[in-house]
């Protein structure tokens, strides 16, 4: 490992695209192909004049969101994920697309009055991807509710102040990148304390949901359309008040995850140490280099420690295998990751969920380990 891995599995990208009924309406095609050849080279000038041209020909202003600005969205994830775009390309087109839905919220064709309840939307502290909570915000606004938007990384102190000042009805809480889930779990107790349900969304929730089960919120929507669709089936069931976080993952007693994160950079440490005699190559590596494995082995802790919170060695094996594409991508030798996973495993032998996590890992790189190149960025 030496070039910087972002931890963003498959499908974790800033917006996942939606599909509604009219993605296969030629205009709705063409305009999401001329925001791409606008926001892939960073005219946002242009990417404004797609978004509000559509608004002044009739388009509808939910399906411009979740068709056009969240479908290339979509699209500047994937070409970032086969190293066609840059960190920094991939950036700005985030950036263009963000202030593509706030120039699509001013428009005469977006203009709602509330004849809804009340609903706060934000995302888990540490999530800096707030587009898609930024897309269901004005999704919910076109179609009637008061809508608090908090945006990204809300802390849940703040989140919970902000619950005692209004009157909500529900919070929708979103998260792209799994290592956030014990975050998220925490705010979607914290919130069910004091009486408000909780809605989850994001990519960090698992394609079929599965995360928000098991972290017992009170309802999961794949996407913005069906979030929005489930809101209006009526008010969500109201929680618990008792509920705590062990309740839902028993397997914490174990106090693995709490081990493993409270010691995570003494941890990386050692993996890093270590890794010089496992990995011979490494000893060549620049300083840049070196900064970036350090980077990549924080990521593959937390998400290790991850999959211990939620008891999901899948989740690891997931990260693992997308992280080895990644690498190859870049033309960087992804077998630097089986020793990697080795010297982890001597470091934590006294941790047996840990360990089985990690010959999980091992195992899942066999078939994907395929790069013997001695490039490195």
């Amino acid at each position: 490992m030496s070039t910087r891995t972002p931890h963003r599995p498959p499908g974790t990208g800033t917006a996942a695209p939606t599909v509604g009924a009219t993605v296969g309406e030629p205009c709705v095609e063409q305009l999401a192909d001329a925001l791409w050849d606008a926001v892939s080279v960073a005219d946002e000038h242009t990417a404004v004049e797609v978004v509000l041209g559509a608004l002044d020909r009739g388009v509808d202003p939910e399906s411009v969101l979740l068709d056009v600005i969240a479908r290339v969205q979509g699209k500047v994830g994937e070409e970032w994920a086969a190293n066609r775009i840059g960190v920094a390309q991939e950036h700005a087109a985030t950036a263009i697309n963000e202030r593509a839905v706030a120039a699509l919220s001013r428009h005469p064709a977006a203009r709602t009055t509330p004849t809804r309840g009340r609903i706060t939307v934000a995302c888990v502290d540490g999530e800096w991807h707030a587009l898609p909570a930024r897309l269901l915000a004005e999704v919910l606004t076109l179609r009637g509710w008061q809508v608090d938007y908090l945006g990204a990384q809300v802390p849940s102190p703040h989140l919970i102040a902000h619950l005692h000042r209004t009157d909500s009805d529900a919070v929708a809480l979103s998260s792209s990148i799994a290592t956030r889930l014990p975050t998220a779990h925490a705010a979607i107790t914290a919130c069910q304390a004091v009486g408000v349900p909780v809605l989850v969304g994001g990519a960090a929730f698992g394609p079929d949901g599965r995360y928000a089960q098991l972290l017992d919120a009170d309802a999961w929507a794949p996407d913005a359309r069906a979030a929005a669709d489930r809101l209006a089936l009526g008010p969500l069931p109201r929680p618990r008040g008792d509920h705590q976080q062990l309740d839902d993952l028993p397997h914490l007693a174990d106090q693995e995850y709490t081990l493993i994160t409270r010691n995570s950079a003494s941890l990386v440490r050692a993996v890093f140490t270590a890794l010089q005699d496992a990995f011979p190559a490494m000893r060549t590596y620049s300083e840049v280099q070196l900064e970036r494995t350090a980077e990549d082995l924080a990521h593959i802790v937390e998400f290790l420690a991850t999959a211990l919170y939620l008891g999901d060695e899948d989740l690891f094996v997931g990260f693992l295998t997308w992280t080895a594409q990644i690498l190859t991508a870049r033309g960087v030798p992804a077998s630097s990751l089986p020793p990697t996973l080795a010297v982890l495993a001597r470091e934590l032998k006294d941790f047996p969920r840990a360990i089985r996590v990690l010959e999980r890992g091992a195992e899942a790189l066999t078939p994907v380990d395929h790069s013997t190149a001695e490039s490195r960025s």
